[in-house]
């Protein structure tokens, strides 16, 4: 069957991996659509997709699609840069279930692993044998063994330990004709032994040793001699004098001449000490320059470059400027990490090389750091490049395709200023340069125009001319991401013509039939066929509901953001993909969304996804997104899921009924205002054992989920029954308290506690006149036209504190986020809703920031587990927060366990709460388990204490304005060491309000009542 021909799937085929293999088998369009491209330039939209549950079952795989004649391509973190986990077959993805660790052999420092096991989660089952795979990417979050083999990985401790060729030992591979073997070094007496054998390992070996023989001059003369040669077939590892090693032959072939099904590894220490050093330049050349000086006197474990047109990126989007306020004077900067047995060790490598070079760690163009969170924070910087250049705040979008060319270190500087003249000859402006210097590996992202015919064949003529260059310096097409489509048909500039027939005969040798990853490295498709854009390419435009302003208002360019980096198929840390974490399915991961979503828009002449907004398989796909908006924090391009989705939501049900949660959660403000007039009703007929649970199934609410119970008195009105003068809006010390839903109906001792500490701190609290919501429900299931007019409303309200600039203060941090920042998306020409979004607050901001000189918060010392909710981590941000637990005294652990997992309704609907318990189960829900007896748990979002008081931990969390009102009254358990003694100074208003006539009994049962949360927690 033609590599370029597929069509539907031959007969019988699906029958037969159904019946023969053990595993998931998706023909499906959602599924090819998740899988038609990865985090490269090209698109080819696979047969299928099979996820295979054991190795052995992917090996049953290999060899039924053989059988049928059908390519297969194998896939793990899907982060190829080349093109080389996209084809037109059968896309086999490894990494759900084939992830095992399957020994480990401390002595001898190695250990055996399956294809899809994850690198960092690889060193941590390693940890306790302080050893560790040396090499290691920037995706290592999220990037597998089996790619880093296929794609001969790197990343910056190269430097130290080498590539990943450099530290294989053995392969177990399958070629495509069945033959399943272990393959290593293979001296002359095994070769032997193998021939003697017979069958087709004898004839693989043999024809290796004819072709090594042959080709054994060109081998040593016409491979580049640098450390960061990635580029080709690895016929010198075949070499005598490198132990005829077929192991890291096959090692950077890119699956285009065997599966590998398990891999040996060497395995280094972990460093005891490490330290970094960062040395200021003017110019990034000049930076590049100095990479053989140091060199000279030192051996750094890193030597990392990033340039000033970076940290220009970072400063105007915003992002990771804490590393940037670590780095010295300059404008463009070395990075050298020092590794050790010893802090004195680590300290004297840096001291030592500064007295070589002439500079002083006292020079303002250089820091210096043996402390690991601050090395950390350094590094990010430099971790962040690919992200950061992605997507440019200008009008420009940049590319890989010519992303990591490489060159002896001692000619780098040259080669940079040559590679900047061809930028400046086609026009590409200033593109970043950084990279892995002290390997001489560079690192860009460049503007080509590959939605027009002549920026494509300016495209492909910038390569052939940069492919020409980077071989007259003696370099390599790639330093670390591999050939794949990008740079296959580049080889015989670097290697000429004599050398890639011998990598042909390789490929034959292994895969006669052409059916390993075909139209990569060998045989290429061009570099500018396939391509995901092109000049065909014509996606349709629809009028959208939010603004996209940070998209010049397209949600076609919004979806562009996702260039495949993968960040989302992280496993631990951060916020982002919680559904991802707890499926391990593509299609669940913001990026096989975002493909999804690149599909439904029907740019190309056969799209995979036919019906648009209709579409199932992206309503599907978007299903399980939380809306947690983890990803626009987190994702190193700012994809907005969320958002995205919110959008999909609106056209995809518009002018047709909606499931039954879209009514009864995303409509929560209108019956919670109804249920303020009888709330023992309402929450008796929700939990009523029969009643309750036939309206749970009416409402879409899934049975396992025990609705929140409304409060006796809602805070708006206790409020009110406070009889208080209404402050002046213009007064400087009024606030407005935003009378949120969730802390008006459900909780109210928040806004309750909230109130009194601000006033404690000096502040006039007014709360609104009349009901106010932001949208948010409405928006988060997909009807943003009711939004609008709910937080039109809202804003007519709000007018007279908007004219007069009274902050607003925020407690639930989805309802704060929606002020921030979805009301502008939404309402995007209003000048009301962006001045709404500049003066909301959080509460912690407002006391923090704004509190008068001298008052601090009541003292609680004690300890806290804290839960971040996830828009404050996307949107809002932590940092006061944490200040002011600090003032307070709490010793707070603010866990980085990501989801609670309920996220709103969406824990709540039918159908999402195994996978709602299953997020709450990967970290949030055990971490509070184990949270100490005596410490406070602490969660601001409603639905984090939702799922915590649901989640079987036998605790209750506290927002922390509960806990610090508890504090302000002394109002700790009476047993507890810590508990402070009442406060003495004259009572604020705020605490006479439990005089007041008609509200004595709601506030002592408040109190009460959170007091006794408090204890059980």
């Amino acid at each position: 069957m033609s590599k370029r021909a597929l069509g539907a799937p031959p007969a019988g085929l699906v029958p037969a991996l159904l019946a023969e293999a053990d595993a998931e088998v998706r023909f499906d369009a959602g599924s090819r659509a998740a899988y038609s491209t990865d985090a490269s330039n090209y698109r080819q939209v696979p047969l299928g997709v099979v996820v295979p549950r054991t190795v052995d079952a992917g090996a049953r795989v290999v060899e039924v699609c053989a059988r049928h004649g059908v390519p297969v391509t194998s896939r793990g973190g899907g982060t190829s840069l080349a093109g080389q986990a996209t084809n037109a077959g059968v896309v086999i993805d490894w990494s759900k279930h084939c992830n095992a660790l399957v020994s480990v052999d401390p002595e001898a420092r190695t250990c055996v692993v399956e294809p899809g096991i994850v690198l960092d989660e690889l060193d941590r089952q390693l940890a306790g044998h302080d050893l560790q795979f040396g090499p290691r990417p920037s995706t290592h979050s999220h990037c597998s063994l089996g790619g880093m083999v296929g794609n001969n990985a790197c990343g910056a401790s190269a430097q130290a330990y080498g590539k990943t060729v450099d530290n294989v030992r053995r392969l177990e591979v399958l070629t495509a004709d069945g033959l399943r073997m272990w393959v290593g070094p293979t001296s002359a007496a095994e070769r032997a032994r193998i021939a003697a054998a017979g069958g087709r390992g004898a004839e693989i070996h043999a024809g290796l040793d004819r072709l090594v023989t042959e080709y054994m001059g060109d081998i040593r003369r016409g491979y580049p001699k640098l450390p960061r040669r990635v580029s080709g077939y690895n016929l010198d590892s075949l070499l005598p004098e490198n132990g005829f090693d077929v192991a890291r032959a096959l090692v950077g072939s890119e699956g285009t001449l065997v599966t590998v099904l398990h891999a040996e590894l060497d395995l280094v220490p972990v460093p005891a000490f490490q330290s970094l050093l960062v040395l200021g330049y003017d110019d990034i050349c000049r930076a590049a320059d100095d990479v053989p000086r140091l060199l000279e006197h030192c051996s750094p474990t890193q030597l990392e470059a990033l340039d000033g047109r970076m940290a220009q990126l970072m400063r105007e989007e915003h992002a990771y400027l804490d590393s940037l306020g670590t780095l010295p004077e300059g404008d463009s900067w070395l990075l050298l990490q020092f590794s050790g047995d010893s802090r004195e060790d680590v300290d004297e490598q840096a001291y030592a090389l500064l007295a070589a070079v002439g500079r002083a760690e006292q020079d303002d163009s250089v820091a210096f750091s043996d402390d690991p969170e601050r090395e950390q924070r350094m590094l990010k910087a430099r971790e962040a490049g690919l992200g950061v250049t992605a997507r440019p705040p200008d009008d420009r979008e940049t590319w890989e395709g010519w992303e990591d060319s490489a060159v002896p270190p001692d000619r780098l500087g040259d080669y940079l200023r040559d590679l900047k003249r061809l930028f400046a000859e086609f026009d590409y402006g200033h593109p970043s340069l950084y990279g892995h210097f002290g390997q001489g590996c560079v690192h860009t992202r460049i503007p080509f125009g590959l939605t027009s015919a002549t920026g494509v064949a300016d495209f492909r003529r910038f390569l052939e001319r940069a492919a020409d260059l980077v071989a007259s310096y003696g370099g390599s097409l790639s330093g670390e991401h591999g050939d794949g489509q990008a740079r296959g048909e580049l080889l015989t500039r670097m290697y000429g013509e004599r050398l890639v027939a011998a990598f042909r005969e390789l490929k034959s040798l292994f895969d006669p039939g052409d059916l390993m990853n075909p139209g990569k490295v060998i045989d290429p498709n061009p570099v500018d066929g396939q391509l995901r854009l092109g000049p065909s390419w014509r996606p349709a435009t629809s009028r959208t509901h939010f603004g996209y302003p940070e998209d010049e208002h397209s949600f076609t360019r919004a979806v562009l953001r996702c260039v495949g980096i993968g960040n989302c198929r992280s496993q631990q840390g951060g916020v982002m993909c919680p559904s991802y974490r707890a499926t391990l399915e593509e299609e669940h991961s913001t990026r096989g969304r975002a493909r999804l979503l690149f599909e439904m828009l029907d740019g190309h002449p056969e799209p995979v996804v036919s019906d648009g907004w209709r579409s199932t398989e992206v309503r599907d796909a978007l299903d399980l997104c939380l809306a947690c908006k983890g990803c626009k924090s987190d994702c190193p391009t700012g994809v907005d899921m969320a958002t995205y989705k919110a959008e999909f939501l609106a056209h995809h049900y518009a002018g047709r009924l909606r499931p039954a949660a879209h009514y009864s959660m995303g409509w929560l403000p209108l019956w919670a205002q109804l249920a303020e007039r009888a709330p023992h009703l309402a929450n008796g007929l929700l939990r009523a054992p029969g009643l309750g649970r036939a309206g749970r199934r009416l409402a879409g609410v899934d049975p396992a989920r025990q609705p929140p119970v409304f409060a006796e008195r809602n805070f708006v009105r206790w409020w009110r029954a406070l009889g208080t003068e209404p402050p002046d809006p213009a007064d400087p010390a009024t606030v407005l308290l935003w009378p949120d839903t969730f802390s008006d109906h459900f909780h109210p001792f928040v806004a309750i506690s909230a109130a009194r500490l601000l006033e404690d701190a000096g502040f006039r609290v007014a709360v609104p006149e009349a009901p106010v919501c932001c949208g948010l429900t409405w928006i988060s299931t997909g009807q943003p036209a009711i939004a609008k007019r709910v937080l039109r409303r809202t804003l007519r309200i709000l007018r007279p504190y908007l004219d007069a600039g009274t902050p607003v203060i925020g407690l639930e941090p989805s309802c704060t986020a929606v002020l921030r920042s979805d009301g502008p998306e939404l309402l995007p020409d209003d000048q009301d809703v962006r001045r709404l979004a500049e003066r909301t607050r959080t509460f912690a901001e407002q006391l923090v920031h704004h509190a008068p000189d001298g008052w601090n918060p009541p003292r609680l010392s004690r300890g806290a587990t804290v839960q971040t909710h996830c828009h404050q981590h996307a949107v809002l941000g932590f940092d006061a927060d944490r200040e002011l637990m600090r003032r307070a005294g709490l010793d707070a652990d603010v866990l980085d366990e990501g989801c609670c997992g309920l996220a709103g309704n969406f824990g709540f609907e039918r159908g999402h709460h195994e996978v709602s318990m299953a997020v709450g189960e990967l970290g949030v829900l055990p971490a509070v388990r184990a949270a100490p007896p005596g410490d406070l748990v602490l969660a601001d979002g409603f639905s984090c204490r939702t799922q915590i008081e649901q989640g079987d931990t036998g605790r209750r969390a506290l927002h922390l304005a509960e806990a610090l009102s508890l504090g302000l009254d002394g109002n700790l358990p009476a047993d507890h060491p810590e508990r402070p003694a009442r406060r003495t100074d004259p009572p604020s208003r705020a605490a006479r309000w439990a005089t007041s006539a008609g509200a004595a009994a709601l506030t002592g049962a408040a109190a009460l009542g959170v007091a006794a949360r408090l204890r059980r927690s």
